[in-house]
This record gives C-alpha cells, sequence and structure tokens, in this order.
C-alpha cells in the first residue's frame, strides 16, 4: 500500500500577553525555544481535540512577530496531518470554529490572552 500522503496548513494567531522582544525573532535564543516549547503544548492540545486530531501529526512553530508596536506577538506555525481516505478530512473552516470554541471565542490559550481577531488558518 501507498504511505499517506502528508498535508500541511498555517496556524497564525496573536497573543496580547506576551510582548514581542528581539530574542523571540531568533530561533537560537533560550527566549525563542522556551516559548515555542509552550506554544507547541498548547497547540497540540487544541489540535488533538479537534476533528482533524486522528489525523494530525503536529506543528512547527516558524516564527514570532512583532505585532502592535511590540506589545503583542504574532505566532506562525505550519502544521502537518496525513490524509487518507480512513482519516477524518481537513476542512479549515471547521477546525478554525472549533479551535475558536476552545480558546473561548479566540481569547484564551492556557495562560496567554490572544487577540479575537488573529486567528488565521490556511489549508
Amino acid at each position: 500500500p501507498l504511505s499517506p500522503a502528508i498535508r500541511n496548513f498555517t496556524l497564525n494567531f496573536t497573543i496580547t500577553n506576551l510582548q514581542f522582544t528581539a530574542d523571540l525573532a531568533m530561533p537560537n535564543s533560550k527566549k525563542f525555544q522556551s516559548t515555542e516549547k509552550v506554544m507547541y503544548y498548547y497547540v497540540d492540545s487544541l489540535l488533538q481535540k479537534s476533528s482533524i486530531g486522528p489525523a494530525y501529526i503536529g506543528c512547527k512553530i516558524m516564527a514570532f512577530r512583532s505585532k502592535k508596536n511590540k506589545d503583542d506577538t504574532g505566532v506562525d506555525a505550519i502544521c502537518s496531518y496525513r490524509d487518507e481516505p480512513s482519516d477524518p478530512k481537513f476542512n479549515r473552516v471547521i477546525v478554525y470554529h472549533e479551535l475558536s470554541n476552545m480558546t473561548n471565542g479566540i481569547t484564551k490559550m492556557g495562560h496567554y490572552s490572544l487577540n479575537s481577531q488573529s486567528l488565521y488558518i490556511d489549508g
């Protein structure tokens, strides 16, 4: 049998209670790496509970960006899932609504506050 196709989607959101600092822009910095681990934990736990959960493979944090005069931090991630007939089909609109519900209307992710207008999923 053929191995399942791996598909990617982007996930972007803005954290309003994490001030952006220069070291968040550097993937080798301790600040980037520690923040990345926390983001993995939250994003993974949410996506595993979503409709794509059984096919979900994982996410890679690509970047943290400065938003709104460095008061906020944007998060850019690339996420992967298996695309085979027995797995749930990825539907970005459904996953968006599920993540919105799981984050109190895109306002809370663990101890982070989110910009409610910032969630973006593209598949």
